[in-house]
Protein backbone atom coordinates (compact mmCIF):
# COMPACT_ATOMS: atom_id res chain seq x y z
CA UNK A 1 0.00 0.00 0.00
CA UNK A 2 1.34 3.43 -0.92
CA UNK A 3 1.94 6.43 1.34
CA UNK A 4 0.89 10.06 1.01
CA UNK A 5 3.66 12.64 0.70
CA UNK A 6 3.07 16.00 2.38
CA UNK A 7 4.33 19.51 1.60
CA UNK A 8 4.34 21.90 4.56
CA UNK A 9 5.44 25.51 4.98
CA UNK A 10 7.94 25.96 7.78
CA UNK A 11 7.59 29.64 8.69
CA UNK A 12 4.78 32.14 8.01
CA UNK A 13 3.57 31.02 4.59
CA UNK A 14 4.46 32.21 1.08
CA UNK A 15 7.57 30.00 1.05
CA UNK A 16 6.96 28.75 -2.49
CA UNK A 17 5.21 25.47 -1.71
CA UNK A 18 3.51 25.58 -5.10
CA UNK A 19 6.73 24.85 -6.97
CA UNK A 20 7.40 21.67 -4.97
CA UNK A 21 3.78 20.61 -5.25
CA UNK A 22 3.90 21.21 -9.00
CA UNK A 23 6.93 18.91 -9.27
CA UNK A 24 5.46 16.15 -7.10
CA UNK A 25 2.09 16.34 -8.87
CA UNK A 26 3.73 15.64 -12.22
CA UNK A 27 3.43 11.91 -11.52
CA UNK A 28 0.83 11.99 -8.73
CA UNK A 29 -2.65 10.57 -9.05
CA UNK A 30 -4.22 12.79 -6.39
CA UNK A 31 -3.42 16.16 -4.81
CA UNK A 32 -5.22 17.12 -1.59
CA UNK A 33 -5.85 20.41 0.18
CA UNK A 34 -6.46 19.67 3.87
CA UNK A 35 -6.84 22.94 5.83
CA UNK A 36 -7.56 26.66 5.64
CA UNK A 37 -9.68 28.56 3.14
CA UNK A 38 -9.25 31.17 0.44
CA UNK A 39 -6.97 33.13 2.77
CA UNK A 40 -4.14 31.04 1.34
CA UNK A 41 -2.84 30.62 -2.17
CA UNK A 42 -0.38 28.72 -4.32
CA UNK A 43 0.84 30.52 -7.41
CA UNK A 44 1.84 28.36 -10.39
CA UNK A 45 2.79 29.47 -13.90
CA UNK A 46 1.94 27.00 -16.68
CA UNK A 47 2.61 27.81 -20.34
CA UNK A 48 2.99 31.51 -19.49
CA UNK A 49 -0.39 31.53 -17.68
CA UNK A 50 -0.30 32.45 -13.98
CA UNK A 51 -2.73 30.56 -11.75
CA UNK A 52 -3.39 31.75 -8.18
CA UNK A 53 -5.07 28.74 -6.58
CA UNK A 54 -6.83 29.56 -3.32
CA UNK A 55 -9.02 26.49 -2.77
CA UNK A 56 -8.49 23.95 -5.52
CA UNK A 57 -5.25 22.00 -5.04
CA UNK A 58 -2.68 23.37 -7.46
CA UNK A 59 -1.67 19.81 -8.32
CA UNK A 60 -4.70 19.67 -10.60
CA UNK A 61 -2.71 21.79 -13.07
CA UNK A 62 -0.73 18.70 -14.08
CA UNK A 63 -3.74 17.82 -16.21
CA UNK A 64 -4.00 14.23 -14.95
CA UNK A 65 -4.06 14.69 -11.17
CA UNK A 66 -7.35 14.61 -9.26
CA UNK A 67 -7.71 17.53 -6.88
CA UNK A 68 -9.39 16.85 -3.54
CA UNK A 69 -10.65 19.55 -1.17
CA UNK A 70 -10.59 17.86 2.21
CA UNK A 71 -12.92 18.10 5.17
CA UNK A 72 -10.54 20.41 7.06
CA UNK A 73 -11.07 23.22 4.54
CA UNK A 74 -13.60 26.02 5.07
CA UNK A 75 -15.00 26.71 1.65
CA UNK A 76 -16.37 29.87 0.07
CA UNK A 77 -18.50 28.57 -2.83
CA UNK A 78 -18.29 31.85 -4.77
CA UNK A 79 -14.47 31.73 -4.77
CA UNK A 80 -14.46 28.05 -5.64
CA UNK A 81 -16.76 28.55 -8.62
CA UNK A 82 -14.53 31.35 -9.91
CA UNK A 83 -11.53 28.99 -9.78
CA UNK A 84 -13.49 26.25 -11.51
CA UNK A 85 -14.55 28.64 -14.27
CA UNK A 86 -10.98 29.85 -14.75
CA UNK A 87 -9.65 26.30 -15.07
CA UNK A 88 -12.37 25.35 -17.52
CA UNK A 89 -11.63 28.46 -19.58
CA UNK A 90 -8.04 27.24 -19.92
CA UNK A 91 -9.05 23.76 -21.03
CA UNK A 92 -8.95 21.79 -17.77
CA UNK A 93 -11.41 18.92 -17.34
CA UNK A 94 -12.53 19.95 -13.86
CA UNK A 95 -15.68 17.83 -13.97
CA UNK A 96 -13.62 14.64 -13.82
CA UNK A 97 -10.69 15.92 -11.77
CA UNK A 98 -12.14 17.67 -8.72
CA UNK A 99 -13.68 16.23 -5.57
CA UNK A 100 -14.99 18.11 -2.52
CA UNK A 101 -15.44 16.58 0.91
CA UNK A 102 -19.04 16.41 2.04
CA UNK A 103 -17.70 17.34 5.50
CA UNK A 104 -16.01 20.61 4.44
CA UNK A 105 -17.59 23.60 6.16
CA UNK A 106 -19.19 26.38 4.13
CA UNK A 107 -18.36 30.08 4.45
CA UNK A 108 -21.40 32.39 4.50
CA UNK A 109 -21.50 36.19 4.02
CA UNK A 110 -21.99 36.47 7.76
CA UNK A 111 -18.51 35.06 8.37
CA UNK A 112 -16.80 37.80 6.38
CA UNK A 113 -18.89 40.48 8.09
CA UNK A 114 -18.04 39.07 11.50
CA UNK A 115 -14.38 38.87 10.56
CA UNK A 116 -14.37 42.61 9.82
CA UNK A 117 -16.44 43.47 12.89
CA UNK A 118 -14.16 41.55 15.25
CA UNK A 119 -10.99 43.06 13.78
CA UNK A 120 -12.56 46.52 14.10
CA UNK A 121 -13.16 45.94 17.81
CA UNK A 122 -9.69 44.61 18.61
CA UNK A 123 -7.32 47.00 20.30
CA UNK A 124 -4.40 44.89 19.01
CA UNK A 125 -5.02 43.91 15.38
CA UNK A 126 -4.11 40.37 14.35
CA UNK A 127 -3.95 41.10 10.61
CA UNK A 128 -6.85 38.94 9.41
CA UNK A 129 -7.41 38.75 5.65
CA UNK A 130 -11.14 39.39 6.20
CA UNK A 131 -12.12 36.26 4.27
CA UNK A 132 -14.31 34.91 7.07
CA UNK A 133 -12.00 32.00 7.84
CA UNK A 134 -11.84 32.44 11.63
CA UNK A 135 -15.59 32.87 12.16
CA UNK A 136 -16.26 29.83 9.94
CA UNK A 137 -13.98 27.71 12.10
CA UNK A 138 -15.67 29.18 15.19
CA UNK A 139 -19.02 27.92 13.92
CA UNK A 140 -17.47 24.55 13.14
CA UNK A 141 -16.17 24.05 16.66
CA UNK A 142 -19.25 25.61 18.22
CA UNK A 143 -21.11 22.88 16.28
CA UNK A 144 -23.46 25.23 14.50
CA UNK A 145 -21.74 25.47 11.10
CA UNK A 146 -23.01 24.25 7.75
CA UNK A 147 -21.14 21.53 5.90
CA UNK A 148 -21.30 20.85 2.18
CA UNK A 149 -23.61 17.90 2.80
CA UNK A 150 -26.05 20.24 4.57
CA UNK A 151 -26.67 22.10 1.30
CA UNK A 152 -28.43 18.98 0.03
CA UNK A 153 -30.34 18.10 3.21
CA UNK A 154 -34.16 18.44 3.31
CA UNK A 155 -33.90 20.80 6.27
CA UNK A 156 -31.24 23.08 4.71
CA UNK A 157 -33.59 26.08 4.57
CA UNK A 158 -34.45 25.71 8.26
CA UNK A 159 -30.77 25.42 9.23
CA UNK A 160 -29.83 28.45 7.17
CA UNK A 161 -32.67 30.53 8.64
CA UNK A 162 -31.73 29.69 12.23
CA UNK A 163 -28.09 30.43 11.61
CA UNK A 164 -28.80 33.68 9.78
CA UNK A 165 -31.11 35.01 12.47
CA UNK A 166 -28.75 34.17 15.34
CA UNK A 167 -25.70 35.57 13.56
CA UNK A 168 -27.47 38.79 12.65
CA UNK A 169 -27.96 39.42 16.36
CA UNK A 170 -24.28 38.77 17.01
CA UNK A 171 -23.23 41.16 14.26
CA UNK A 172 -25.41 43.91 15.67
CA UNK A 173 -23.83 43.33 19.07
CA UNK A 174 -20.26 43.60 17.78
CA UNK A 175 -20.87 46.42 15.29
CA UNK A 176 -24.12 48.17 16.31
CA UNK A 177 -23.51 51.21 14.12
CA UNK A 178 -23.37 49.26 10.85
CA UNK A 179 -26.74 49.63 9.07
CA UNK A 180 -25.96 47.19 6.26
CA UNK A 181 -26.36 43.87 8.06
CA UNK A 182 -30.08 43.35 7.48
CA UNK A 183 -29.77 43.74 3.72
CA UNK A 184 -26.62 41.66 3.42
CA UNK A 185 -28.12 38.78 5.39
CA UNK A 186 -31.54 38.76 3.74
CA UNK A 187 -32.63 35.15 4.23
CA UNK A 188 -34.61 34.64 1.03
CA UNK A 189 -31.77 36.01 -1.07
CA UNK A 190 -29.20 33.88 0.78
CA UNK A 191 -31.28 30.75 0.29
CA UNK A 192 -31.55 31.42 -3.43
CA UNK A 193 -27.80 32.02 -3.74
CA UNK A 194 -26.73 28.96 -1.78
CA UNK A 195 -29.25 26.70 -3.49
CA UNK A 196 -27.61 27.85 -6.70
CA UNK A 197 -24.17 27.01 -5.34
CA UNK A 198 -25.41 23.58 -4.28
CA UNK A 199 -26.70 22.86 -7.77
CA UNK A 200 -23.46 23.92 -9.46
CA UNK A 201 -21.24 21.96 -7.05
CA UNK A 202 -23.32 18.80 -6.61
CA UNK A 203 -21.24 16.74 -9.03
CA UNK A 204 -18.05 17.32 -7.04
CA UNK A 205 -19.23 16.55 -3.48
CA UNK A 206 -18.46 13.07 -2.15
CA UNK A 207 -16.95 10.99 0.66
CA UNK A 208 -13.32 11.96 0.14
CA UNK A 209 -12.07 10.03 3.19
CA UNK A 210 -13.09 6.71 1.64
CA UNK A 211 -11.85 7.85 -1.77
CA UNK A 212 -8.37 8.61 -0.39
CA UNK A 213 -8.04 5.37 1.55
CA UNK A 214 -9.11 3.27 -1.43
CA UNK A 215 -6.58 5.15 -3.54
CA UNK A 216 -3.78 4.22 -1.11
CA UNK A 217 -4.94 0.60 -1.13
CA UNK A 218 -4.63 0.71 -4.92
CA UNK A 219 -1.07 2.08 -4.63
CA UNK A 220 -2.05 5.46 -6.04
CA UNK A 221 0.36 8.34 -5.44
CA UNK A 222 -1.08 11.08 -3.20
CA UNK A 223 0.41 14.51 -2.48
CA UNK A 224 -1.08 16.65 0.29
CA UNK A 225 -0.66 20.39 -0.23
CA UNK A 226 -0.14 22.33 2.97
CA UNK A 227 -1.66 25.81 3.25
CA UNK A 228 -0.18 28.66 5.33
CA UNK A 229 2.68 27.36 7.49
CA UNK A 230 3.94 26.06 10.82
CA UNK A 231 4.38 29.36 12.67
CA UNK A 232 0.79 30.31 11.79
CA UNK A 233 -0.62 27.15 13.38
CA UNK A 234 -3.45 27.83 15.85
CA UNK A 235 -1.69 25.66 18.48
CA UNK A 236 2.00 25.84 17.57
CA UNK A 237 2.30 29.31 16.03
CA UNK A 238 2.85 32.73 17.61
CA UNK A 239 -0.68 32.90 19.02
CA UNK A 240 -2.83 34.99 18.56
CA UNK A 241 -1.06 36.15 15.39
CA UNK A 242 -1.90 32.90 13.63
CA UNK A 243 -4.45 31.38 11.30
CA UNK A 244 -7.54 29.53 12.55
CA UNK A 245 -6.54 26.00 11.59
CA UNK A 246 -3.65 23.56 11.98
CA UNK A 247 -1.41 23.86 8.91
CA UNK A 248 1.03 21.44 10.57
CA UNK A 249 1.11 17.67 10.17
CA UNK A 250 -1.70 17.18 12.71
CA UNK A 251 -4.06 19.27 10.59
CA UNK A 252 -3.10 17.22 7.54
CA UNK A 253 -4.39 14.12 9.31
CA UNK A 254 -7.62 15.58 10.69
CA UNK A 255 -8.25 17.54 7.49
CA UNK A 256 -8.12 14.46 5.25
CA UNK A 257 -8.95 11.43 7.37
CA UNK A 258 -5.57 9.90 6.66
CA UNK A 259 -3.77 8.27 9.59
CA UNK A 260 -0.20 8.74 10.77
CA UNK A 261 0.64 5.36 9.25
CA UNK A 262 -0.47 6.64 5.84
CA UNK A 263 2.15 9.42 5.67
CA UNK A 264 5.36 9.00 3.69
CA UNK A 265 7.75 11.89 3.10
CA UNK A 266 7.09 15.23 4.78
CA UNK A 267 8.76 18.03 2.84
CA UNK A 268 9.32 21.32 4.66
CA UNK A 269 9.49 24.37 2.41
CA UNK A 270 11.47 27.51 3.18
CA UNK A 271 13.03 30.41 1.35
CA UNK A 272 16.74 31.04 1.58
CA UNK A 273 15.65 34.01 3.70
CA UNK A 274 12.38 34.57 5.58
CA UNK A 275 9.23 36.66 5.23
CA UNK A 276 5.94 37.31 6.95
CA UNK A 277 2.62 38.98 6.10
CA UNK A 278 0.51 40.51 8.85
CA UNK A 279 1.09 41.26 12.51
CA UNK A 280 3.05 39.33 15.09
CA UNK A 281 6.61 38.70 16.29
CA UNK A 282 9.38 38.10 13.77
CA UNK A 283 12.85 37.76 15.27
CA UNK A 284 14.97 38.13 12.11
CA UNK A 285 12.93 40.92 10.50
CA UNK A 286 15.04 43.63 8.86
CA UNK A 287 13.53 47.11 9.10
CA UNK A 288 16.22 48.66 6.94
CA UNK A 289 17.53 48.90 3.41
CA UNK A 290 18.58 45.23 3.46
CA UNK A 291 15.04 44.12 4.26
CA UNK A 292 13.71 46.39 1.52
CA UNK A 293 16.20 44.96 -0.95
CA UNK A 294 15.19 41.36 -0.12
CA UNK A 295 11.55 42.33 -0.67
CA UNK A 296 12.20 43.83 -4.06
CA UNK A 297 14.59 41.14 -5.26
CA UNK A 298 12.21 38.40 -4.13
CA UNK A 299 9.02 40.18 -5.30
CA UNK A 300 7.60 39.72 -1.82
CA UNK A 301 3.96 40.70 -2.11
CA UNK A 302 1.13 38.44 -0.94
CA UNK A 303 -0.63 36.11 -3.40
CA UNK A 304 -4.01 36.59 -1.75
CA UNK A 305 -3.83 40.13 -0.39
CA UNK A 306 -1.10 41.86 -2.40
CA UNK A 307 0.31 43.16 0.87
CA UNK A 308 4.09 43.79 1.02
CA UNK A 309 5.74 41.09 3.10
CA UNK A 310 8.04 41.77 6.00
CA UNK A 311 11.48 40.35 5.14
CA UNK A 312 14.58 39.19 7.00
CA UNK A 313 17.40 36.66 7.19
CA UNK A 314 16.87 32.91 7.45
CA UNK A 315 15.95 31.70 10.96
CA UNK A 316 17.30 28.20 11.64
CA UNK A 317 15.98 28.22 15.21
CA UNK A 318 12.42 28.43 13.88
CA UNK A 319 13.23 25.87 11.19
CA UNK A 320 14.41 23.35 13.78
CA UNK A 321 11.08 23.87 15.56
CA UNK A 322 9.19 23.18 12.32
CA UNK A 323 11.18 19.98 11.82
CA UNK A 324 10.23 18.79 15.31
CA UNK A 325 6.54 19.65 15.05
CA UNK A 326 6.02 18.13 11.60
CA UNK A 327 8.49 15.26 11.53
CA UNK A 328 10.09 16.69 8.39
CA UNK A 329 12.06 14.20 6.31
CA UNK A 330 13.58 16.66 3.81
CA UNK A 331 13.63 20.34 2.87
CA UNK A 332 12.99 22.54 -0.12
CA UNK A 333 14.95 25.82 -0.20
CA UNK A 334 13.56 28.42 -2.59
CA UNK A 335 14.94 31.79 -3.72
CA UNK A 336 18.56 30.71 -3.51
CA UNK A 337 19.18 33.05 -6.44
CA UNK A 338 17.69 35.97 -4.49
CA UNK A 339 19.78 35.62 -1.36
CA UNK A 340 22.85 34.90 -3.49
CA UNK A 341 22.86 38.49 -4.73
CA UNK A 342 24.15 39.66 -1.36
CA UNK A 343 27.91 39.72 -0.84
CA UNK A 344 27.56 38.42 2.73
CA UNK A 345 24.62 36.49 4.17
CA UNK A 346 23.51 36.33 7.80
CA UNK A 347 21.85 33.17 9.17
CA UNK A 348 20.20 33.07 12.59
CA UNK A 349 21.54 30.11 14.61
CA UNK A 350 20.32 31.06 18.11
CA UNK A 351 18.30 33.60 20.10
CA UNK A 352 19.74 35.84 22.79
CA UNK A 353 17.03 36.51 25.37
CA UNK A 354 18.34 38.93 27.98
CA UNK A 355 21.77 37.33 27.87
CA UNK A 356 20.56 33.73 27.79
CA UNK A 357 21.37 32.08 24.46
CA UNK A 358 19.10 29.29 23.21
CA UNK A 359 18.60 27.28 20.04
CA UNK A 360 15.05 26.32 21.08
CA UNK A 361 12.12 28.22 19.59
CA UNK A 362 9.23 29.40 21.77
CA UNK A 363 5.84 30.84 20.86
CA UNK A 364 5.81 32.94 24.03
CA UNK A 365 5.23 36.49 22.80
CA UNK A 366 7.21 38.15 25.58
CA UNK A 367 10.19 35.92 24.90
CA UNK A 368 9.99 36.48 21.15
CA UNK A 369 9.65 40.20 21.69
CA UNK A 370 12.91 40.28 23.67
CA UNK A 371 14.81 37.76 21.54
CA UNK A 372 17.74 39.04 19.51
CA UNK A 373 19.05 36.91 16.66
CA UNK A 374 22.51 35.41 16.94
CA UNK A 375 23.90 35.34 13.42
CA UNK A 376 26.50 33.31 11.58
CA UNK A 377 27.88 35.07 8.52
CA UNK A 378 28.34 33.14 5.28
CA UNK A 379 29.70 34.06 1.88
CA UNK A 380 27.22 35.21 -0.75
CA UNK A 381 27.62 36.53 -4.28
CA UNK A 382 26.51 33.26 -5.90
CA UNK A 383 26.28 34.72 -9.39
CA UNK A 384 23.88 33.52 -12.08
CA UNK A 385 22.33 30.16 -11.11
CA UNK A 386 20.06 29.81 -14.15
CA UNK A 387 22.45 27.49 -15.97
CA UNK A 388 22.91 25.11 -13.03
CA UNK A 389 21.28 21.73 -13.63
CA UNK A 390 22.59 19.89 -10.58
CA UNK A 391 23.74 20.63 -7.05
CA UNK A 392 27.34 20.03 -8.06
CA UNK A 393 27.09 22.77 -10.69
CA UNK A 394 26.16 25.40 -8.10
CA UNK A 395 28.93 27.82 -7.07
CA UNK A 396 30.84 26.64 -4.00
CA UNK A 397 29.38 29.41 -1.81
CA UNK A 398 25.85 28.30 -2.72
CA UNK A 399 26.68 24.67 -1.95
CA UNK A 400 28.17 25.73 1.38
CA UNK A 401 25.00 27.66 2.24
CA UNK A 402 22.79 24.62 1.57
CA UNK A 403 25.08 22.29 3.50
CA UNK A 404 25.14 24.70 6.45
CA UNK A 405 21.34 24.46 6.64
CA UNK A 406 21.46 20.66 6.39
CA UNK A 407 24.08 20.33 9.12
CA UNK A 408 22.16 22.56 11.51
CA UNK A 409 18.71 21.00 10.95
CA UNK A 410 19.81 17.40 10.51
CA UNK A 411 17.79 16.55 7.39
CA UNK A 412 18.68 16.85 3.70
CA UNK A 413 17.71 19.57 1.25
CA UNK A 414 16.13 17.78 -1.70
CA UNK A 415 14.69 20.69 -3.71
CA UNK A 416 16.52 23.94 -4.49
CA UNK A 417 14.76 26.85 -6.18
CA UNK A 418 17.08 28.83 -8.45
CA UNK A 419 14.54 31.17 -10.11
CA UNK A 420 10.89 32.09 -10.47
CA UNK A 421 9.89 29.62 -13.19
CA UNK A 422 8.47 26.16 -12.51
CA UNK A 423 11.51 24.64 -14.23
CA UNK A 424 13.98 26.64 -12.12
CA UNK A 425 14.44 23.97 -9.46
CA UNK A 426 17.21 21.49 -8.80
CA UNK A 427 16.15 18.07 -7.51
CA UNK A 428 18.64 15.98 -5.62
CA UNK A 429 17.51 12.37 -5.98
CA UNK A 430 20.40 11.12 -3.87
CA UNK A 431 21.36 13.37 -0.98
CA UNK A 432 24.53 12.62 0.98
Amino acid sequence: MSKADVVIGCFYGDEGKGKVIDYLAADADIAVRATGGDNAGHTIRVDDVKYAMHLIPSGILSGHTIGVIGNGVVLNPAVLLEEIANLKAHGYDVEHYLKISEKAHVILPYHQLMDAALEKRRSAKIGTTGKGIGPAYCDKYERSGLRMEDLYAPDFADKLRRLTESRLELLKFYDPENPAFDGLLDFDRLLEIYNGYAKELSGYVCDTLTFLHKALEQDKKIVVEGAQATLLDIDFGSYPFVTSSNPTIGGILTGTGLSAADIGNVYGVIKAYSSRVGEGPYVTELLDATGDRIRELGHEYGTTTGRPRRCGWLDLVALKYARRVNGLTALSVNHLDTIGRFDRIQVCVAYDCDGEVTEDFSTNLKLLGRAKPVYRELAGNFGDLSGCKSFEELPQAAQDYIRFIEDYIGIPVRFIGTGAGREAMLVRETVC
